[in-house]
């Protein structure tokens, strides 16, 4: 059922958006009317992120808002209906410059499952940040993430924002789909990597050339840090070797979500060397 919600989710959207903003004729008898209330969670919005969100068993969603012409093509079947909010309610909840598509969704921020539980459960790569700390680069991260199929991102909860509006909107769904994982002490972190048999590979510069090849078979956990300061010094040293991007251009360095795009489709391109399962 999830995946038919969605599909018709994203579909009615799109369309919804091309709709002028003349009223229609009140045939959503379903949805309720009123202001949105400020309330416990946190409120995302975005077409995609809000459809992830309510495709997600272990979301929990509180209240749904959209305007008119978004709750019009909605599907009935979803886990909460809809209230209707004109766009200066959702502007005035969201932020004016925040481009809300009309929907938004109060949600609680999801409990960050163990590292060894989604290693058994799901394949690809693994991401750990050290200490990246701007919500959008995080929430890029996990759009890429997602795209590419990596396992998990890690992170160190104390040096890491909570889950916002902002950072579920940069994420484009991806904060629904890919594990984001909150640990204490990140050396503690990758030791559990290198313990279940991940290979870690940390990306800093003076590293040798990131290679799927060269890897071979191992499955891969990549290490990134913040702009600027890079891995930390124990970061690095726990790491099993050091690498970097090749960029034969003038560019010495690229923002760290980009990094993390680049370094991901190094480790699933076509062609090269599976992980092992």
């Amino acid at each position: 059922m999830a995946k038919k919600i969605s599909s018709r989710l994203r579909a009615s959207l799109a369309a919804a958006e091309d709709l002028s903003k003349t009223a229609r004729r009140p045939s959503q008898t379903r949805a309720r009317s009123g202001p949105p209330a400020a309330k416990a969670g946190y409120w995302m919005y975005g077409t995609h992120a809000v459809d992830s969100a309510l495709n997600n068993p272990r979301r929990i969603c509180h209240e749904l808002l959209a305007t008119q012409e978004v709750a019009a093509g909605l599907p009935r079947q979803l886990p909460v209906q809809p209230r209707i909010v004109t766009r200066e309610e959702l502007d005035s909840l969201c932020g004016r410059d925040a481009v809300h598509q009309g929907i938004a969704l109060r949600v609680e921020p999801l409990t960050p499952p163990d590292i060894s539980e989604v290693l058994a459960e799901r394949d690809g790569p693994v991401l750990v940040l050290d200490q990246v700390t701007d919500p959008r680069n995080i929430g890029a991260i996990l759009r890429s993430a997602a795209a590419f199929g990596a396992a998990g991102v890690v992170v160190q909860d104390r040096n890491t924002p909570p889950e916002t509006g902002t950072m579920a909107k940069a994420a484009s769904g991806g904060l629904d789909i890919v594990p984001l994982l909150r640990e204490t002490n990140l050396s503690r972190a990758l030791a559990t990597l290198q313990k279940e048999g991940l290979w870690v590979v940390g990306l800093d510069a003076g590293g040798g050339r990131l290679d799927r090849e060269a890897l071979g078979p191992r499955r891969t956990a990549l290490v990134l840090g913040a702009e600027g300061a890079g891995l930390r010094r124990l970061t690095r040293e726990t790491c099993d070797e050091i690498s970097s991007i090749h960029m034969p251009g003038d560019m010495e360095s690229l923002n760290v979500s980009n990094a993390a795009t680049v370094a991901l489709y190094e480790l699933t391109r076509p062609g090269a060397t599976t992980d092992a399962s």
